[in-house]
């Protein structure tokens, strides 16, 4: 059965998208426990950060995908996001305590909607299986991080890292899986190919 051209572009260009989502998320987590930890305004920054990119690269995703009607997933994403940026400066005016709550309440939501994204690419795309898991981690953590904000020990930016450590992992993960299947589809077209040739 030929391919699809337009779902294999599709699949090329999620592979691009998930693995710059892994590279970003990873900068992230590397700014995060070493600048991070020892300059506050710069962890303050990296906090502010995190759910900000995390809007644009959804905008990014609906608009290659037919824009915010075709996914609403996505568009709620971004509108969680966005509203968690805005959130996450006023916490930080209050405790970091408070800040780790919104951090959880924002990683329960966008869990429970990259979980339903997965779902609803899962037959036109590969790798969702990544990110259905992906995002049922998140949901999880979220819950994790809204009771450990009640606490009262003070968390710091080093207790978010390993969460976004995880994301980008999934995300490098869903990525590597996307271009080891599409070399596979590259070598099973043309093993026929160079079969019919050698007759």
């Amino acid at each position: 059965m030929p391919e699809n051209p337009e779902s294999t572009t599709d699949d090329q260009w999620l592979q691009s998208y998930y693995l710059l989502r892994a590279a970003v998320a990873g900068v992230w987590v590397a700014a995060a426990v070493t600048v991070g930890t020892s300059v506050p305004a710069i962890g303050a920054a990296l906090l502010l950060l995190y759910p900000a990119w995390d809007a644009v690269a959804n905008v990014i995703d609906a608009q290659r995908h037919g824009g915010a009607t075709r996914n609403p997933t996505q568009a709620l994403n971004v509108v969680v996001s966005v509203l968690t940026t805005g959130a996450v400066a006023i916490a930080l005016a209050h405790s970091m305590n408070a800040v780790l709550g919104v951090f959880g309440a924002w990683a329960a939501l966008a869990g429970l909607f990259q979980l339903a994204t997965g779902i609803r690419r899962w037959r036109g795309h590969g790798a969702q299986w990544a990110m259905i898991l992906s995002g049922a981690q998140s949901m999880l953590v979220g819950v994790l991080f809204v009771k450990q904000a009640s606490a009262p020990a003070v968390p710091g930016i080093a207790d978010i890292a390993p969460y976004a450590a995880f994301g980008a992992f999934y995300f490098l993960l869903s990525g590597v899986w996307l271009a080891v299947s599409a070399a596979r589809r590259r070598s099973a077209t043309a093993a026929p190919t160079s079969a019919h040739r050698a007759m």
